[in-house]
């Protein structure tokens, strides 16, 4: 089996007769044993009881730690796990979270993310609200590796409805993060799992379901992101792993918006993520001093887009290691 999927992989429909609770709380884990513990202890906070609530950590073989012990620990019995066998990547372990879930409604929560108080709640709202939404998602909040705030993104609505152009928003950038998106199984199951990248893999999920279904939002930042240097995202930007899943996600995601929109919207979207990257490269040069991988983010922001924030990106990295900045 492929350890990063070519396609999006089948969600298997559950048997029927099947009981299935509302909600399926999947928590994918690997190597953070540190953040798990607050993650289930605010989902226990505000869970429902098992016949409306499927909560299960779905381990991808971690190594830091027996997450088995503080699953039993921490879940008293309510808490589910599953370990597998060998180490499959964040693809097949979403694939696996999935497939294994009951509910009607998927949330996949990172082993290292969390949710504030009222979030399973609001969400029920939404979809209550909302019937013909196969998705729905709140605010969000980025966090530190100690879970205090970082920044906000700007808010996308200000009251609580369905997302308007939602494929064509996203199609200029991805603007809402995991831990605050809630899909139902039967749209999984519809459209197939993750697939292609392990950076961005949920910004082309989350437009493949935006081109088929309407998606539902509340401005209420409930949804906590941790950024910390052990995570998926942090790896990637040492790595450059970053640029090039996030150049193949733009080419991935035109096929799923209007055909008069898509030069365009592709357009902005490279430039968008060009300046974005470009930025970043400067800053991670000051922060580590690491010419290399700063040279090489700036190159490929280049390539991404040629614009002025790109070509001064690269000029000032190669000037602050000619003068030993």
């Amino acid at each position: 089996m492929e350890r990063t999927p070519q396609s999006p992989p089948a969600i298997k429909p559950l048997p029927a007769g099947t009981v299935r609770p509302l909600w399926s709380v999947m928590i994918p884990s690997y190597n953070c044993i540190t953040y798990l513990r607050v993650t289930l202890e605010k989902v226990l906070l505000q869970a429902p009881g098992p016949d409306k609530m499927q909560i299960e950590v779905v381990d991808d073989y971690s190594t830091d730690g027996d997450v088995r012990a503080l699953v039993e620990e921490i879940g008293q019995g309510r808490v589910s796990f599953f370990r597998q066998e060998q180490n499959v990547g964040s693809l097949r372990n979403f694939e696996t979270c999935i497939n294994r879930a009951q509910g009607q409604l998927v949330h996949l929560l990172h082993g290292d993310d969390f949710i504030a108080e009222g979030f399973y709640d609001e969400i029920e709202a939404l979809f209550t609200r909302f019937p013909e939404a196969g998705a729905a998602f709140t605010d969000y909040i980025y966090v530190n590796e100690h879970g205090n705030w970082l920044r906000s993104p700007k808010k996308l609505l200000e009251e609580p409805g369905i997302m308007p152009n939602w494929v064509t928003t996203l199609a200029q950038g991805q603007c809402v993060q995991f831990p605050a998106m809630v899909v139902k199984r039967s749209v999984y199951e519809h459209l197939g799992g993750f697939y292609g990248v392990h950076y961005g893999e949920d910004w082309e999920m989350w437009t493949r379901i935006a081109a088929h279904y309407p998606v539902a939002h509340s401005p209420k930042p409930l949804a906590m992101y941790r950024i910390h240097s052990n995570n998926i995202t942090s790896n990637t930007y040492l790595n450059g792993q970053c640029i090039r899943d996030t150049s193949k996600v733009i080419d991935l995601i035109q096929q799923y918006l209007p055909a008069d929109q898509r030069a365009q919207l592709r357009s902005t979207c490279r430039k968008n993520y060009a300046v974005y990257y470009a930025e970043m490269a400067n800053k991670f040069y000051i922060e580590t001093k690491n010419y290399k991988a700063a040279f090489k983010q700036a190159y490929d922001a280049v390539k991404l887009d040629v614009n002025p924030t790109t070509i001064s990106s690269i000029s000032k990295i190669c000037i602050k290691k000619l003068i030993n900045y």
